[in-house]
């Protein structure tokens, strides 16, 4: 396809490819540009380029002027800026390094790993190139991916000066304090949601299936839970590992059985060949610019070029590096088709699990390996080698970076390194293994020139029966590198259960299921803060998983907290319950003081209830006596003057409102009736009555007397 580049390589003029039956669709000169990440196509309408070319320069210039006319009304929307000016000064990109494999068509995998230089040229590391045209080709395809990735163009935000008072810049160091004090708590419970989850590995080659599962001790060392592992049958499987679904997963059952694994979350991988891993390298976009770039199909048209479909595939990202200082970042881009990867899954959900992880295989190995490693181990760079017959790569891992190269071998060649004795004359296996470390050779010496770093050790992993007998063949190609067969449980804790099945010659097999099993599910972004490449999920419904194992840990967090809150509750009523009884211990002590105290005290408030209660009768009776009233006098002076000689008061009451009570003695009943006599006389009186008579009798003696005792009721006038 022909390019014309115009405006400074920012819109591009070509005819597109698009064919019908085997003919272009269009044979119209198509322009393209790229406006705040979003990709803009338009169809000039003619064949001619003169005629196209003036046409669709007018509509770049058009999308410019809309796109500068938005960003000024948003300006104003918000407080002036002042816009520094944009620097003349562009910085290479710094190098990509890609690590492409691809399904092969044939028994032969045939995988290509590109490295592109600063200066834009080509090196195809395996295989070379046959001819001048083809390198030409090559170099023109890595020129148009630069000239792509530098014609991405991504808004950002002014950083011109700006006035601010004192009360603005509070509210902004108070905001940034918010977001990392929120970053923070992010951080922590994202952690304490990877640490909880529960999830066995389980690592599916053609020679066998094993299961594993890890934890940490209080010392943070790894100990081997639970493993187990089953040979294949031979007769019964393939090369194609996928075809034979029902076998595959009755042994996984069976394997986890003997294990005794309970959970049922499971982390599996894909081999290498099945999968494009690349780290790319693109304009600095912030997190909502990335993904904007990602919807909109434009990031990866331009930045990965898959040979086809993107929607075929399942693809995952993260960012690895961002460099501000040239204005780029770095990219991890794994991809996998999705007939791949849905296959897989169902091997394993055929023996009933529920697969919540989906990793690379090379990087299962990394994993195993960063967390394996001894303390002498380089931090910066490390080197690991896979050998056998199915997965033949090399891996570079430069500062957490992975620099892969796929190592090709034909199928005789494979079958020579299965029944290889180096011991024998003329065996095959040597020149196979030569060419095999020429390839490593190559690798190894291009990542020091370009890094200035030395790779000294590569740690093997095979599951080749002869592999001790094959690595002095590779000692001998590479006279300066150490060739190590890793020892995963080198550093592990192994239980007396398991060490029987561990006590292998060599287990180095064992890496990559370790690395599985180290594999925690994060659901709220946790590994973000540590490195992209434990974090490789390739299942097509990743983000409905993290989704419901986010409600699921969130609502037993809650629970937890709830159950905390309450526990706390508890513990403050059983304190407060402590100190009391302490403090009234100390006071029973002195009860029979404090019971005497009380037994007097409470005496003497009896004695005044008492006294209290007497006054009060008496203040009632004298409420009932009026004093200094004349008529009340008159009338008594009255009653006085009316008693005969021969009669005794005894009694005289008063009710206070107008009769009188008059109890008394008398010699006989005609001194009575006098005396009422005299009182019915009286002016006064308006009336006076016997109530009751009876003899009186003496107190003494007990004997009654002639006297007759006598009660009467006088009422008063007007009174």
């Amino acid at each position: 396809m022909e390019m014309i580049h115009k405006k400074n390589g920012r819109l591009h003029i070509y005819v597109r490819q698009d064919k019908y039956k085997g003919e272009l669709k269009s044979h119209n000169w198509v322009g393209r540009t790229y406006i705040n990440g979003k990709q803009k196509i338009i169809s000039s309408g003619t064949t001619n380029l003169e005629e196209a070319i003036p046409i669709l320069e007018k509509w770049y210039d058009d999308l410019q002027v809309s796109s500068e006319q938005k960003d000024l009304s948003s300006i104003e929307n918000k407080t002036p800026k002042i816009e520094e000016p944009p620097s003349n000064v562009e910085e290479p990109p710094p190098t990509v390094v890609e690590a492409k494999a691809s399904q092969p068509t044939t028994n032969e995998t045939s995988v290509k790993t590109e490295t592109y230089s600063n200066q834009a040229q080509a090196t195809k590391v395996t295989p070379p190139p046959q001819n001048p045209q083809e390198s030409a080709q090559a170099t023109k395809s890595s020129s148009s991916i630069f000239e792509k990735l530098k014609n991405i163009k991504i808004s950002k935000p002014s950083f011109g000066k700006k006035n601010t008072t004192p009360g603005e810049s509070k509210i902004k160091k108070t905001s940034k304090f918010a977001q990392n004090l929120q970053s923070f708590f992010k951080s922590k419970v994202s952690k304490m949601s990877v640490a909880g989850e529960e999830i066995v590995g389980v690592d599916i080659t053609s020679q066998a299936v094993r299961v594993a599962q890890a934890s940490k001790d209080k010392n943070e060392k790894w100990i081997l839970d639970k493993f187990s592992y089953r040979l294949l049958d031979q007769e019964k499987v393939s090369e194609n590992l996928i075809e034979h679904k029902d076998y595959l997963s009755e042994e996984i059952k069976l394997t986890l059985a003997n294990a005794k694994v309970t959970s049922t979350n499971v982390a599996l991988s894909i081999p290498v060949t099945s999968a494009i891993i690349k780290v790319v390298t693109s304009p600095l976009m912030t997190e909502e610019e990335l993904i904007k770039a990602i919807e909109t199909d434009s990031l990866w048209e331009n930045l990965v070029q898959l040979a086809e479909n993107l929607n075929d595939y399942s693809v995952f990202h993260q960012v690895i590096n961002r460099n501000s200082k040239n204005n780029t970042m770095d990219i991890l881009f794994v991809a996998s088709k999705l007939s791949d990867v849905n296959a897989f899954s169902s091997i394993v959900k055929k023996a009933n699990l529920n697969p919540v992880i989906m990793d690379v295989r090379c990087f299962t190995l990394k994993n195993a390996f960063d967390n394996l490693s001894l303390g002498s181990a380089n931090k910066t760079s490390s080197a690991i080698m896979e050998f056998g017959a199915e997965e033949n790569y090399f891996m570079i891992i430069h500062n957490n970076i992975p620099i892969i190269t796929d190592i090709f071998l034909r199928s005789p060649e494979k079958q020579s390194i299965i029944n290889a004795n180096p011991n024998q004359e003329g065996d095959e296996s040597r020149n196979v293994i030569r060419r095999y470390a020429m390839q490593i050779k190559q690798a190894i010496s291009e990542y020091e020139n370009k890094y200035e770093s030395k790779i000294t050790t590569i740690n093997v992993v095979s599951n080749l029966k002869n592999i001790r007998d094959l690595m002095p063949l590779f000692t001998k190609n590479l006279l300066n590198t150490r060739f190590k067969i890793f020892d995963p449980l080198s550093t592990m804790t192994v239980p007396a259960y398991n060490r029987e099945k561990t006590n292998l010659d060599n287990r180095s097999p064992i890496t990559s299921v370790l690395g599985l099993a180290f594999r925690k599910l994060d659901v709220f972004g946790y590994y973000k803060f540590v490195t992209a490449v434990k974090n490789i999920n390739l299942l097509p419904n990743r983000d409905a998983v993290r989704q419901q194992n986010k409600i699921k840990f969130l609502s037993g967090f809650a629970l937890k907290g709830l159950a905390g809150a309450i526990a706390g509750i508890y513990l403050i009523l059983i304190c407060l319950s402590y100190f009391n009884y302490h403090s009234n211990k100390e006071k029973l002590l002195a009860f029979d003081q404090v019971q005497s105290e009380f037994d007097g005290v409470n005496a003497r408030y009896s004695k005044l209830m008492k006294q209290k209660r007497e006054m009060e009768t008496a203040l009632r009776l004298g409420k009932k006596v009026g004093s200094n009233q004349v008529q009340s006098y008159r009338a008594l002076a009255q009653i006085t003057r009316s008693v005969p000689a021969r009669v005794l008061f005894s009694k005289l009451e008063f009710d206070g409102s107008a009769n009188i009570t008059i109890q008394g003695s008398a010699f006989s009943d005609q001194d009575i009736l006098n005396f009422i006599s005299n009182l019915n006389a009286k002016s006064l009186v308006e009336q006076a009555s016997l109530v009751d008579m009876n003899v009186t009798t003496t107190e003494t003696t007990g004997s009654s007397s002639n006297k007759k005792g006598f009660t009467i009721l006088c009422k008063l006038k007007g009174v």
